[in-house]
């Protein structure tokens, strides 16, 4: 993952950047590992709980079953997208609760087997009070089928400014999900008699 700021011409002035590898276990406990430190040359913003909440909760949106019920949608239409025939759906949320982070925007949902194949939004809600401001971009995050059966993030991308009170600020964003792996063990018992 690397975020960027970026000055009014779209040259950099500082990033940061950080790899990590996710594993789940079977019970489907995520874990995380780092594989390299994290750089930070970031001086215009700063990264917050609710920025790495996003990073791996929103962006990557992976809609379950036991989440659909926070959102309603509605349908949009039909557009094409990497060749395939999608239908369009805007979502929001239902309700936002304190300290909540959701979705809102556009899936492109393949309609032969109900997976997303892209997004398109921003985490919600922008969070500004009086003495502080945490803005959120609007970003787009593709999906690809691993092994031909499952569609998983495979980019998320984000090229958006932020307009704080103090003024404007430009960032990038991109993460990559790579190396796709299941894991899975075969195991023998054996009795001494």
């Amino acid at each position: 993952m690397v975020e960027q700021e970026l000055d009014s011409r779209g040259a950099e002035t500082g990033h940061y950047r950080e790899v990590r590898d996710i594993l789940f276990s079977p019970e489907g406990k995520r874990i995380e590992q780092e594989v390299e430190k994290p750089y930070n040359s970031m001086t215009h913003l700063k990264l917050t709980d609710e920025d790495y909440r996003d990073l791996r909760e929103i962006q990557p949106m992976l809609l379950t079953s036991e989440q659909l019920f926070m959102y309603e949608s509605e349908f949009r239409g039909d557009e094409t997208v990497d060749g395939i025939d999608c239908f369009v759906l805007e979502i929001r949320p239902r309700q936002l609760l304190s300290g909540q982070r959701l979705f809102q925007g556009l899936l492109w949902v393949d309609p032969t087997d109900f997976s997303i194949v892209q997004v398109q939004g921003e985490a919600v809600p922008q969070i500004r009070t009086t003495k502080t401001e945490n803005l959120f971009p609007h970003f787009t995050t593709t999906y690809t089928k691993v092994e031909g059966r499952y569609r998983f993030p495979t980019a998320t991308l984000a090229d958006d400014t932020l307009w704080f009170r103090s003024g404007p600020q430009r960032m990038r964003l991109t993460i990559r999900y790579s190396n796709y792996t299941r894991f899975s063990a075969d195991s023998t018992v054996h009795f001494e008699p």
